[in-house]
């Protein structure tokens, strides 16, 4: 296994506690568990993790909370305000509605229906902007796919999405991708945040690549596992400018009528290999892949 330096250690435990904290916020997440995940002593972990991400970790988990809250009342609008608290951990609906009301200045019912209207106005432009363009860009069928485990070797982009992501995949991990033998992988974008709801400067992506388990590569790179089971996947055409619109409307009017539901796995858009790009166009393939369950 290649070493790292001492650095690149501290990024690797800071990675492993965001992605515990991500996938058990319905649990508690207590200092001490958080420590251990990290393999940092309780007693100075606090500050170190303040330190590191800018914010507390009382106040991260309280934000991430909140921001996965405010997005399945969004995509879920039938699911009653006290389960989609639970969801995230919170232990009854007063708690939540105080804490959400600081940190969107609505209640959670005023939330969803304002989502909720501006999402019936965007879905009526939008359906004028389809009887005018072709249907194949930025509209997808969407099939329910039971998805492997799947190891990755990843690079993070923390910022905007949009073009400073795709900047990102060229100055950053193409270079990366060619130094460790990686091309003709299948590659995939994990988006840990929903920008629509956090802010642009917290917001989390990750360029990733299919390795072995036991890769061991140059360059300050992580390592995960994306979680297999179920996935609603739209094949998606078209140019970077419509990507955005096409992740709106599987999560905004795909996912409320189809009887599935979110869980705590992350989002991400699938490149196989056989993607296509035209350079002239800028228009490209991939998959955009949500976790679901029945409902």
């Amino acid at each position: 296994m290649a070493t790292k330096d001492s650095r690149s250690e501290y990024v690797a435990r800071i990675h492993r506690v965001l992605e515990h904290i991500d996938r058990e916020l319905d649990q508690p997440l207590e200092l001490e568990t958080l420590a251990r995940v990290a393999n940092f002593s309780p007693f100075h972990f606090h500050r170190l993790f303040t330190a590191w991400m800018g914010e507390t970790l009382g106040d991260y988990v309280r934000r991430r909370r909140l921001e996965l809250a405010a997005q399945r009342l969004v995509a879920q609008p039938r699911l009653p305000v006290l389960q989609v608290a639970l969801s995230v951990g919170f232990g009854s609906t007063e708690a939540f509605a105080r804490a959400f009301k600081t940190r969107f200045g609505s209640t959670p019912t005023g939330w969803r229906d304002s989502q909720r209207r501006n999402r019936d106005q965007s879905k009526s432009k939008d359906d004028q902007a389809r009887a005018q363009t072709p249907a194949n860009d930025g509209y997808m069928k969407v099939t329910i796919v039971d998805r492997q485990p799947t190891t990755v070797a990843y690079l993070r982009h923390i910022g905007p999405y949009g073009k400073q992501v795709s900047d990102f995949w060229i100055t950053k991990v193409s270079p990366w991708m060619e130094t460790n033998g990686l091309y003709g992988k299948p590659r995939y974008g994990i988006s840990l945040d929903d920008p629509g709801i956090a802010a642009p400067e917290t917001l989390r992506y990750d360029a990733a690549v299919e390795v072995p388990k036991n890769f061991a590569g140059a360059g300050d790179y992580q390592m995960t596992v994306i979680p297999g089971g179920k996935y609603a996947v739209g094949k998606f055409k078209g140019t970077e400018n419509k990507v955005g619109e096409a992740w709106a409307w599987l999560l905004r009017d795909w996912l409320p009528e189809s009887g599935m539901q979110l869980d705590s796995r992350p989002f991400f858009e699938h490149y196989p290999v056989s993607a296509g790009y035209d350079q002239k166009t800028g228009q490209f393939e991939c998959e955009i892949c949500i976790p679901v369950t029945p409902l």
